[in-house]
């Protein structure tokens, strides 16, 4: 069968290998189409934190069952399904806890261990969900909308909030979607005007700041000045995520979705005038996936997903969404 590597930062080979067998208590599938993250965007360009080479990429996946054990009953051949890539360890103390997102010994499916970019798979059925009432797109974007399902249940989000989302990427978009299914009322700021553009006319935000403008006078204006109740950073910029805590109102909660391979500096006495509470935003949850499943009727998956390739084409176009000013909001590959 076919996969695609990454190499090394900057190349992509398409090779063959032996059909996987299906060990115990797993699930043999089918690739149907694997949505592109910023992790492999990273990756590819060789800034990705805690990443080896060579390696196959691809963590959000839509597949289907092609051979299962005939004892199991919860799958059966041809059905859709959804993959957690968060293999956890199922026994440290946060997996005890329910937090298996952030497992001490968590391994990412396509970052940590091999992933998606190859025709066929063999997972353990607990990293499955049914989705036959789903669509291939819908599928495939399910992990990065959990990353946001989950940041949102970090911050508590209620209904009368001042949402400040920072970064109009996939992650940011689904964020600021899925915000705006609670009520609250969405403020989003990029660098990127037509990426703003989009958070506005496609997933309804109710204002935008372009990062270049006067961001603190503009969100008091568009506050009353009481600025944002919750604040995420969804860029993993260093300037960004220690800019984000002015941004915030008294009392306000700041939700460190992006991530940053540095450290991070703040001044204490304006977060602690504040009360500010902090939080850090790794991952999703099985419930997380579900919940976005739930909802996913209501999200434009065909103005998100904004182009799709073949995987055997997939490395003629990576370098293209790799650059500043593409304005690609998600890719994915098709087999």
């Amino acid at each position: 069968m076919k996969y695609v590597v990454c190499e090394e930062p900057g190349r992509f080979s398409i090779k063959d290998k032996k059909f996987p067998k299906r060990g115990e208590g797993e699930v043999l599938l089918k690739i149907k189409r694997v949505g592109i993250c910023g992790t492999d965007l990273h990756a590819y360009k060789g800034n990705q934190p805690f990443f080896t080479y060579p390696r196959i990429l691809g963590h959000e996946i839509a597949a289907e069952v092609y051979e299962v054990d005939s004892t199991r009953k919860e799958f059966t051949k041809g059905d859709k399904v959804a993959i957690m890539p968060y293999i956890n360890c199922g026994t440290c103390r946060a997996c005890a806890k329910g937090k298996t997102n952030c497992c001490e010994k968590l391994h990412v499916f396509g970052i940590h261990t091999d992933g998606g970019m190859q025709e066929y798979v063999s997972l353990r059925t607990d990293l499955l969900l049914k989705a036959n009432e789903l669509t291939e797109e819908e599928i495939s974007i399910i992990e990065p909308l959990a990353i946001g399902a989950h940041a949102l249940k970090r911050g508590d989000i209620k209904s009368d909030d001042f949402v400040v989302v920072m970064g109009c990427g996939p992650i940011g978009l689904g964020i600021i979607k899925q915000a705006k299914m609670t009520g609250a009322i969405v403020i989003a700021i990029d660098l990127n005007l037509e990426r703003l553009e989009f958070a506005k006319e496609i997933m309804k935000a109710d204002h935008i700041i372009l990062m270049n403008e006067e961001v603190i006078p503009k969100l008091k204006q568009l506050t009353n000045n009481a600025m944002g109740d919750l604040v995420f950073d969804a860029t993993g910029n260093k300037m960004a995520l220690e800019f984000g805590v002015k941004l915030l109102g008294h009392g306000g909660r700041y939700v460190l979705v992006g991530l940053s391979k540095g450290n991070l500096e703040f001044y204490h006495p304006e977060i602690h005038a504040k009360e500010t509470t902090l939080f850090c935003s790794r991952n999703a949850t099985m419930e997380d996936f579900k919940v976005v499943m739930e909802r996913i009727a209501d999200f434009p998956t065909n103005a998100y997903i904004s182009t799709s390739v073949p995987f055997d084409l997939m490395p003629n176009h990576f370098e293209a969404w790799t650059a500043n000013n593409s304005n690609i909001i998600k890719a994915t590959i098709t087999f």
